[in-house]
């Protein structure tokens, strides 16, 4: 245990980012949100420009005897002198043409006119702007994701495993915001973010980036990283954050399965053993694969899923059920149904079955 420990603190960061200030972490977390088109973004900044005018124009009209220089009678403002002067007056342009004598004018340019004039100006500097507010929004977006989130699942690794096992999640209707992936790679966090993911930047082998991924509090993670070595650590630093997690680890090679076991992983899958048999069946029954496939694709054909044992279900046998049953989870442990033990359910257990999906 302790060389574990040790093992596991050489690749920790002096200076833990898990514990930095929330706007220290825009761009190392991500919060999805949805896209809006650059257009419609102009457009709401052109419709809130005309709208300040208007306002502006209205405000100086009402008050039009307040001011001196107007083309009207007497000196008043026209409609048209109006817009002319909160088009000036709001771009700072000020030609001094038409000026408030009024006491109540003045008071008036204090209190709407110079607020409107501040909007206008946010609209001319609002790509600089846009980019403070935006930092600032993901700031909070992100200190109240860091707040809530519970019951989660982490993928570490966005390549070829890691894309596998979160469309399988989904196609299980599991919700996007469930779901965090880490990645060292911002092309592949990128595209993890397009379907919805919140995504952390790092190196899920040090322990502060994978409590900022919240693995302390979720309910499983995922080690889909590309070398068996990185799985290792990254199951030992997670296990030991997350004692109680489902730890769900991949490997290349069957000789590394047993360290990942030793690491913490509750179950292990053997990338190339389980792609080499599929290979193997299918220059004999290529049929096979495809029924394995289709079994392992949740959102069409077959798939296998779980359920709790019902009620009335309790002392029967699962091969005397409607689904083809395939094992019976009880206490955590499988027992295939042509086992003895499976042959009378009992409460708290839960069905491995085969169910179909339509299309």
């Amino acid at each position: 245990m302790v060389r574990k420990r040790v093992l596991a603190s050489r690749f920790r960061d002096s200076d833990p980012i898990d514990e930095s200030p929330d706007h220290i972490l825009v761009g190392v977390v991500s919060i999805p949100e949805n896209a809006e088109s650059p257009w419609r973004l102009i457009g709401k900044r052109i419709l809130i420009a005309v709208l300040a005018l208007l306002l502006a124009a209205v405000v100086v009209y009402l008050d039009r005897d307040g001011y001196d220089g107007g083309g009207g009678a007497d000196g008043h403002l026209t409609v048209i002198d109006s817009i002319y002067y909160a088009t000036v007056s709001l771009s700072t342009t000020g030609y001094g043409d038409i000026t408030p004598i009024t006491q109540q004018a003045r008071l008036i340019n204090t209190v709407i006119i110079t607020p409107l004039r501040l909007v206008f100006l946010i609209l001319l500097v609002g790509t600089t702007l846009s980019v403070l507010t935006e930092q600032s929004r993901q700031a909070f977006k992100i200190q109240r994701w860091r707040s809530l989130v519970r019951n989660h699942t982490v993928v570490v690794g966005y390549g070829t495993k890691g894309r596998s096992s979160v469309a399988a999640m989904l196609a299980d209707e599991i919700s996007p915001e469930d779901i965090v992936v880490v990645d060292t790679d911002p092309q592949a966090l990128k595209a993890a973010a397009a379907r919805g993911l919140v995504t952390v930047q790092g190196s899920a082998t040090r322990s502060d980036i994978l409590k900022l991924a919240g693995v302390s509090r979720a309910a499983a993670v995922v080690v889909a990283t590309n070398t068996d070595d990185t799985a290792v650590l990254v199951t030992l630093t997670a296990r030991e954050l997350a004692p109680n997690a489902k730890i769900v680890a991949t490997v290349r090679e069957s000789d590394n399965k047993h360290l990942l076991k030793q690491s913490g992983a509750d179950s292990v899958v053997v990338s190339a053993e389980t792609a080499g048999r599929l290979l193997g069946l299918a220059t004999i029954t290529p049929t096979v694969v495809g029924m394995m496939e289709d079994l392992l694709t949740p959102d069409e054909g077959f798939s296998i899923a779980e359920r709790r044992v019902e009620e009335a279900e309790i002392g029967g046998s699962p091969r005397h059920l409607a689904e083809l049953v395939l094992g019976v989870v009880r206490k955590g442990q499988l027992i295939k149904v042509n086992e003895p033990e499976a042959d009378a359910l009992e409460s708290g257990d839960r069905l491995l079955y085969i169910r179909m999906v339509s299309g």
